[in-house]
Parts: structure tokens; C-alpha cells; sequence
């Protein structure tokens, strides 16, 4: 019975890449299990309740994965979706990631997350599933992102926001009309205004 609940875990590993202990035990697999794998080092743990394969890739994608499996309902947003959608060449140190303005605020030693709060339309407006490995994570799309950065200024820099506006322009992933309807959403627009139309002027 062991070695079949080892022979399981494994193969869940393999088609997910990454389960939290109560995945194992919703499939009726034991902690014991697990710890056991770990000694016999077939399986590591990243993180607290948190398992993977040791030949698992580690880089930036694989770090949101951790973040979103530890944190199921939490969007990735500010400088790492800028990061995702190929918005910045800065690699965040971090996984900015947002939860509901009254959850439970998780304590994460690794990876690290940084947390903001989002309430009310701003938790599904433009707020996309996007696939990344095995998985699906919530990531604020391009124009949004932006948006995000220019409502967060004061967290991540203006540089950053601007960075991120310049290369969602030239490369298309946004409109001056998606930045403006998420921004009047968000009241930033009249902040935004001068930047969006400078930029969109220089990329005609």
C-alpha cells in the first residue's frame, strides 16, 4: 500500500509539478507518505505544505507557479505581470501578488511574496487565466498591469510604470483605449492622461 501511494504522489508531481499536502490527501494519499519521499530525496519541499520533483526548472515561471499554489485565489499584478507579459527587463525579487482587501494575509518564507489588496470590480476586471507550465494562474492583463503600476506609483516607481506603458504601446499589447477604460476604473486617469498620450504620439 505504501509503494502504491508513493508510486501516486509521483505521478501527480509529474503531471502537475507542484501539490500542496491537502491535494495528497484529498487523493487519499498520507503525509507519512510524503515525509518519506523526502528522506529518500524523490521528492522536495520549496516551502512549507508545498512539494515538487527535484528536477523541477527553477526560474522566474516556475516562482509564480509556487506563489499561486501556496495562494490559490491571489492575482499576480504589478512589476511581475509586467514581467509575464514581457513589459520590463527587470526581474522582480519578488512575486507581487494581490488578494481581497479583507483575506487573511498568508505568512510565505519562500518564495517571497509581496502583497497588495484589491477590492470589489478591481479583483476580476481585467484580471485573465493564463496557462504557465501545467498550470493556470490569475494575471492582470497588459492594460491593466499598467494601469496598476501607475495607481501603485508610489510602491514600484514611476520609471517602472512609464517602462511598462512604452514597451505595452510599441509592442501592441495595450490600446490608448483599454489604458483609458481601466484607468477611469481605477481614478487614475487623469494622472495617466499626459504620460498615454505622449507615448501613443511617439509610437504613431
Amino acid at each position: 500500500m505504501l509503494s502504491s501511494q508513493k508510486e501516486r504522489a509521483l505521478g501527480l508531481l509529474e503531471a502537475s509539478g507542484m501539490l500542496r499536502l491537502k491535494d495528497f490527501i484529498a487523493e487519499g494519499i498520507e503525509p507519512e507518505t510524503l515525509a518519506r519521499l523526502v528522506r529518500e530525496q524523490r521528492v522536495i519541499r520549496p516551502a512549507r505544505g508545498l512539494y515538487q520533483l527535484p528536477d523541477a526548472p527553477i526560474d522566474a515561471a516556475h516562482m509564480l507557479i509556487e506563489a499561486c499554489v501556496l495562494v490559490p485565489k491571489g492575482i499576480v499584478c504589478l512589476i511581475s505581470a509586467l514581467q509575464f507579459h514581457a513589459l520590463t527587463l527587470q526581474m522582480p525579487s519578488v512575486v507581487w501578488m494581490a488578494i481581497e482587501r479583507t483575506a487573511w494575509k498568508p505568512t510565505i518564507s519562500y518564495p517571497p511574496i509581496r502583497f497588495v489588496r484589491f477590492s470589489g470590480a478591481s479583483l476580476t476586471n481585467g484580471v485573465e487565466r493564463y496557462p504557465v507550465l501545467s498550470r493556470e494562474i490569475l494575471v492582470t492583463n497588459p492594460a491593466r498591469t499598467v494601469v496598476d503600476c501607475f495607481r501603485y506609483r508610489n510602491k514600484i516607481g514611476i520609471d517602472v510604470a512609464m517602462e511598462g506603458l512604452r514597451e505595452g504601446v510599441r509592442h501592441r499589447k495595450c490600446t490608448a483605449d483599454q489604458l483609458w477604460h481601466y484607468a477611469k476604473e481605477a481614478r487614475v486617469w487623469t494622472v495617466m492622461r499626459p504620460y498615454v498620450e505622449a507615448v501613443v504620439a511617439d509610437a504613431a
